[in-house]
């Protein structure tokens, strides 16, 4: 039995996983930041 249909599987769902958390971790930075922008410009008044 061919073993690199099993390989290629395992570095394609690595990389799709990665890829998700990389956006989702960007996303909540992003919100994050927006957040404390938020408040520095709501303290500076």
């Amino acid at each position: 039995m061919d073993h690199w249909p099993f390989i290629v599987a395992a570095y394609g769902i690595t990389i799709g996983a990665t890829l998700a958390l990389l956006g989702w971790s960007m996303a909540v930075m992003r919100a994050r930041e927006n957040k404390a922008d938020a408040l520095r410009k709501e303290h500076r008044r």
